[in-house]
């Protein structure tokens, strides 16, 4: 057994991180450079640069081999949501990331409505739609701009915000079509909300609830926020335009609020909780909830953290997280994404990508999504293939060092946003 530290925390550690995008990679390298840990794996498909640091482990066997972790870190929200957190708590393991139950909050937009409205949360006024004929009624009883939105978990592509009617009609015709599966089997309808988009990170022990950091990412994949939306093209923490003041407000408003009702279900919630907020002439508004780290605002978060991450996690997962010092520096981290041209529809896979050597010297920080090894050499292998990220003193110092970076890539099939954090 591993040796426990004054904060709980077992030295010598092995550690499993679920998952293999850019995300795992943030939270693999990150727990990774804490001297406690000794061993780093990760459950999940290929991944070049996870796999230059971690053991790869076949996804069906993760809980197989659980018990011989002293953490798992479990990153995307399908595992969640099916109820794996659970199943490794029941065997007695040390576990970061919600139940199946606290993690309705993302694998159900309607569940966190009626959260929100017993919470007296700030939102969009919203209807929850079961037949395309009362989705249909109800967004021309609404009316357009509207946002639409499968009610489960659609890989973060369920969400059309339609400035016409016939775009929503359009949009709630191919929810229920069967576009998303079982996700778009509910649809629900929300006000558009106006103002700048801002994520909150909030870590949760099920007992004690304390902020961790704000980003802003950029959904759209072209420049000027213009095309389809994306799980994301970009990123930069902490927040512009986000005031502690308005951070703190938003916790005391927003996500304490929804975890103590909860918690009044019987619902003790314990990890990370990501809300999306939309800042409105109003004050905060919640947007949506999700139960994991993003991506790709995880790989602008760690690089600030001003604490051993694997300590963090593991206060969180054992309800010792008040007693944690918590801290991100000064400064901020901007986080371009490569993607493979066509993304987000179809992509070629199986390109050679050179230069990331180059990149790393010129002082940026290469996160691997969609990549593989080959012998000596990385391939692409989806349509978001890396995540660069950048630190610096302030938001423009860390743009023109990623950017800078980047220049050093060799990929003629990628492509990227030129105005992250512009």
């Amino acid at each position: 057994m591993a040796a426990s530290t004054a904060t709980g925390a077992p030295s010598g550690a092995r550690v499993l991180v679920v998952g293999s995008g850019g995300r795992e990679h943030a939270l693999a390298a990150a727990i990774a450079a804490s001297p406690k840990v000794a061993t780093v794996a990760f459950a999940g498909g290929p991944n070049a640069g996870l796999e230059a640091i971690a053991e790869r482990i076949a996804p069906e066997r993760i809980e197989e081999v659980a018990p011989s972790f002293d953490l798992t870190v479990i990153g995307p929200e399908a595992p969640l949501a099916d109820g794996l957190a659970d199943r490794l708590r029941a065997a007695g393991l040390v576990v970061f990331g919600p139940s199946q139950a606290a993690a309705q909050l993302e694998a159900s937009k309607a569940f966190t409505k009626e959260i929100c409205t017993r919470a007296g949360v700030p939102t969009a006024k919203a209807a929850i739609c079961d037949t395309l004929e009362e989705a249909l009624a109800a967004v021309r009883r609404m009316g357009a701009p509207i946002v639409v939105k499968a009610d489960g978990l659609a890989a973060g592509k369920g969400v059309v915000l339609a400035d016409t009617l016939e775009e929503a009609e359009r949009a709630v015709s191919v929810c229920f079509d069967g576009a998303f599966g079982a996700a778009g089997a509910r649809v629900v309808l929300e006000e558009r909300l106006e103002g700048p988009e801002v994520s909150l990170f909030a870590l949760s022990d099920g007992k004690c609830v304390r902020p961790l950091a704000t980003a802003r990412d950029y959904k759209r994949a072209f420049d000027g926020d213009r095309g389809p939306n994306t799980g994301g093209m970009g990123a930069v923490s902490p927040a512009p335009g986000f005031s502690d003041a308005e951070r703190d407000a938003a916790m005391d408003t927003i996500v304490r609020p929804s975890l103590a009702t909860l918690a009044a279900d019987g619902i003790d919630y314990v990890g990370v909780l990501y809300a999306g907020l939309m800042l409105t002439r109003e004050g905060p508004k919640l947007i949506e909830y999700n139960v994991r780290f993003g991506d790709p605002e995880c790989q602008v978060i760690f690089p600030r953290l001003g604490a051993d991450a694997y300590e963090v996690l593991y206060a969180t997962a054992t309800g010792n997280l008040a007693d944690m010092k918590l801290t991100t520096e000064d400064g901020a981290a901007v986080g371009v994404v490569v993607a493979a041209e066509g993304y987000p529809a179809a992509v070629r896979k199986d390109e050679v990508i050179r230069g990331l050597d180059a990149v790393s010297a010129a002082g940026a920080t290469v996160y691997h999504a969609g990549t593989r090894p080959d012998g000596e050499l990385v391939l692409s292998n989806g349509g978001r293939v890396l995540t660069v990220v950048a630190t610096g003193p302030d938001v423009a110092a860390a743009r023109k060092t990623v950017y800078d970076a980047l220049a050093h890539l060799d990929w003629p099939g990628g492509r990227m946003r030129r105005d992250i954090a512009g």
